[in-house]
């Protein structure tokens, strides 16, 4: 591998006698690992654990995951090992069975923000935030795949987070930044890297810092990340940072089997993935506690203007039934789709609406035209969905992986119902039986584009399930 001098030059001097090790790591294979969404499916028995996660695994090598339905109906993510230690800094930073406020916000395409929705609770509000309009359609698939329901996905810049005053009490800030820590799995991002990159990357990560610190409620939580090296994104910023704003660094607990490298600058404790000591990819995080004691927010007695519009009486009881205890539930109507967020949540939810772009809310339950009601694929998703209340349909390989092309398909049944396509018991969308007929309802836009291979099980191994 043709590493750029002077970052090899800094690398030798940040590893010293190690620098050997991982110049050779860099020229291995990139380990392959995956999260089990734990809501549904069970947690493999049979595969290594990622040792910062309790639902993280390894797999002996890259399988097909684009020909699993397993994948698709939202039971695992891919997700590269090192940044999963998320998990690690939330739980030991916070206390997880309150109701928190959390922010991603840089989200897509969706790794962190689907393992920070299975962590916090029920009554918890994740914001998932992109700022590239494209990503942040991927980043909402995948909210959607994962099914959580608590979860508003929005499409704005940093800077429109100040907006809000103390209003979270988690922000996750995966900084954008040099990739170094890529060098393996992305030879393009060598030849991008730079010594002025790194520069601009590292005042970058300032600006934004800056502009969203307001929005974090004092004595919150600060998780940063990067997938780089060099000190000037990480050490010296969160130093700049804790001097400039009055936060504290926290210190988190490690098992040293994990091989995780501790680094200290000034008052800043770091924690650093080298591919030559950890199964994973380059990485850097800290923590940090913002400073202050978070006050009750007094609620105005002013008579306050929803953004958010309630679903009429008749066309939520057309559809509440569809989801398990839909008394937890607002049911909120825009034009014709009636989505559902937890109850708890809908002030919070309303502030979102008021001050973002959101471009997926809660769980999009169905498409209301008069009196034709249609499921969304959302809906069949959810991990709340009551599946007692639809038609369902198990299907084998090769025509759940027809289905998810969009094809037609045939059940060798009749009847003119909606019917909830499953694989293995895993729902992966919907159909709608006219007759014999059956009319594919998987959304276009989700639907696998390569070419079956004539003989499915050569080479497909399937996850999980």
């Amino acid at each position: 591998m043709n590493l750029p001098t002077s970052f090899a030059t800094r690398m030798q001097q940040q590893l010293g006698a190690a620098y050997p090790q991982f110049e050779q790591a860099l020229t291995q294979t990139p380990p392959v690992s995956i999260r089990v969404n734990a809501a549904k499916a069970q947690l493999p028995t049979d595969l290594p654990r990622v040792p910062w996660s309790a639902s993280g695994y390894y797999l002996p090598h890259r399988p097909a995951f684009t020909l699993d339905p397993v994948l698709h109906g939202g039971a695992y993510y891919v997700q590269e090992a090192s940044s999963m230690f998320i998990e690690q800094a939330l739980q030991q930073s916070t206390d997880l069975s309150q109701q928190l406020h959390v922010l991603d916000l840089c989200g897509a395409p969706g790794g962190k923000s689907t393992l920070l929705a299975g962590l916090i609770s029920e009554d918890s509000l994740l914001v998932a935030n992109e700022v590239i309009r494209s990503r942040a359609h991927i980043l909402a698939e995948n909210i959607a795949k994962w099914g959580s329901g608590n979860v508003l996905v929005t499409n704005n810049d940093p800077r429109d987070l100040s907006k809000f005053s103390a209003f979270f009490d988690v922000m996750v800030v995966d900084a954008p930044c040099s990739g170094e820590g890529m060098f393996r799995k992305d030879p393009g991002a060598i030849t991008e890297w730079s010594e002025d990159n790194v520069k601009l990357c590292a005042q970058r990560q300032q600006r934004i810092l800056t502009e969203v610190w307001d929005a974090l409620k004092p004595g919150g939580i600060l998780i940063y990340s990067t997938c780089t090296w060099n000190e000037a994104e990480n050490e010296e910023n969160m130093a700049w940072l804790a001097d400039r704003e009055d936060a504290q660094s926290i210190k988190l607990a490690l098992d040293p089997a994990w091989g995780i490298t501790e680094s200290s600058m000034e008052s800043i404790q770091g924690y650093r993935f080298y591919p030559h000591l950890v199964q994973g990819e380059g990485f850097f995080m800290a923590v940090l506690r913002k400073g202050g004691t978070a006050t009750e927010n007094h609620t105005s007695s002013k008579k306050k203007k929803y953004k958010l519009t309630l679903a009429g009486k008749k066309e939520k009881a057309l559809v509440e039934n569809w989801l398990l205890a839909p008394e937890k539930y607002e049911w909120l109507q825009h034009n014709e789709i009636i989505s559902a967020i937890p109850a708890s949540l809908f002030e919070a939810a309303d502030e979102v609406y008021q001050k973002l772009y959101v471009v997926y809310a809660g769980t999009e339950v169905a498409e209301v035209n008069g009196k034709k009601i249609k499921p969304l694929h959302a809906l069949a998703l959810s991990q709340h969905l009551n599946k007692a209340q639809f038609n369902t349909a198990e299907l084998d390989l090769e025509t759940a992986l027809r289905y998810l092309r969009k094809e037609d398909i045939s059940l060798g049944t009749s009847g003119n119902d909606w019917v909830l396509m499953q694989y293995k018991n895993l729902p992966l969308g919907w159909a709608k039986q006219i007759g014999n007929r059956i009319n594919n309802y998987y959304p276009k836009e989700w639907r696998i584009r390569m070419e079956l291979p004539q003989i499915l099980t050569a080479g497909l191994e399937l996850v999980i399930l």
